[in-house]
């Protein structure tokens, strides 16, 4: 894709801000706190230098960690990304349905995919899909492929309407969160085509991905390296990307050395699998031993008791951290949380069950960590 298309389709987003050669993806409908944060990151904004006005486009990510920083990418690395992705799947061109907004770099590599590829791209409002009302694809060779976050397959897999529509395509994208158990077990019994996928915005979306082939084999790895990246795990358990897709660097940044450090841990199995184990900026440490919010998180979910349900450690005078469970206050039914603890290990128990009326998760159905402490440590004892 050259660069004069790919800013044609920027612009076409509603989201682009250009300001002094840069294109800075925004959303147009954040938060005032998140628009002020955006508009002091872009005021630092300076003519773009280097080789060729390498790292141009500015894609917005940190906000789920409560700051915004923007990833600097350009044609060639979002260029690198789309070739990988087909390769790995097998695809010459790529038809969209897009239920995520485009300025995070899921919806943007959607659209990016279909306008490379020569392909049609579909936005539509996640609501309206919600609600059963499902868009009239055209039938094809290539097939179509969507991309989900857990909770929107969830809601999906509810409806029979909705369950059958999935059914229809060639490739789901499942990631931007663990997959459970349960939830995995039911799409493979509905014979959807899952890809568990990993990426982010710092490498221009997927990096690593399963087949549907795989997934229905049982596999709930995240797959294997796409041809365009190279994955790997440190000595600590960090997972380290590198590739022709990895950002240039955080704005104003203009250079970036070396593989982009993750903050997930995971490991890599013998065929060369991706297994992600939690992030390390979600274990928490209560009585000097380490516990990872997602295992206690899969295995309350497990326990059938929460429609959802997030796990964080906040501070404790006595151990350090203590382990508090949040699920929203709206629940049809007050869970038995005795049942709920019990595959837990003692250390691994939640001190606390917060109910919360107000559920802090974004438009890509991330936790708002930073924002879920908060609300906690306002929360009354």
């Amino acid at each position: 894709m050259e660069r004069a298309e790919l800013i044609r389709l920027l612009r076409g987003t509603g989201c682009a801000v250009e300001r002094s050669g840069g294109v800075f993806l925004c959303d147009p409908q954040g938060s005032p706190l998140e628009r002020a944060q955006a508009e002091r990151v872009i005021s630092q904004a300076a003519v773009v230098a280097g080789e060729a006005g390498a790292g141009w486009l500015a894609v917005r990510t940190g906000g789920s960690s409560g700051g915004v920083k923007f990833a600097r990418h350009d044609e060639r690395t979002l260029a690198a990304a789309v070739a990988g992705f087909c390769t790995h799947f097998g695809l010459a061109r790529v038809n969209a349905v897009n239920v995520l907004p485009v300025h995070h770099v899921s919806g943007l590599l959607a659209a990016v995919r279909c306008t490379a590829t020569g392909g049609e791209h579909m936005a539509w409002d996640w609501k309206r899909l919600e609600a059963g009302e499902v868009p009239v694809m055209r039938a094809g060779p290539d097939g179509w492929v969507i991309s989900l976050v857990p909770t929107q397959l969830q809601r999906l897999l509810a409806r029979p309407d909705t369950r059958d529509w999935l059914a229809r395509f060639r490739l789901i994208f499942v990631g931007g969160g663990p997959l459970w158990p349960d939830l995995a077990a039911a799409a493979a019994t509905a014979g959807l085509r899952v890809s568990i996928s990993y990426g982010m915005t710092e490498t221009a979306a997927m990096v690593a991905a399963l087949t549907p082939e795989e997934f229905i084999a049982g596999d709930r790895s995240c797959g294997r390296a796409l041809p365009h990246a190279r994955v790997d795990v440190a000595s600590d358990g960090v997972v380290r990307i590198d590739g022709e897709s990895v950002f240039r660097g955080y704005w104003p940044e203009t250079r970036r050395a070396g593989p982009f450090e993750t903050e997930d841990l995971g490991r890599m199995d013998g065929q060369g699998r991706l297994h992600l184990l939690g992030r390390r900026d979600a274990m928490i440490i209560s009585g000097g031993k380490k516990i990872a919010a997602a295992d206690v998180e899969a295995a309350l979910r497990a326990s059938g008791e929460f429609c959802d349900v997030a796990v964080i450690g906040v501070p404790d005078p006595e151990w350090g951290e203590r382990v508090v469970a949040c699920y929203p206050a709206a629940a049809a039914r007050a869970p038995d949380l005795a049942r709920a603890v019990a595959a837990l290990a003692p250390a691994q128990r939640p001190k606390r069950f917060v109910p919360l009326a107000v559920w802090p998760r974004n438009a890509q159905g991330k936790i708002n960590r930073a924002e879920l402490r908060q609300r906690v440590l306002d929360f009354p004892v």
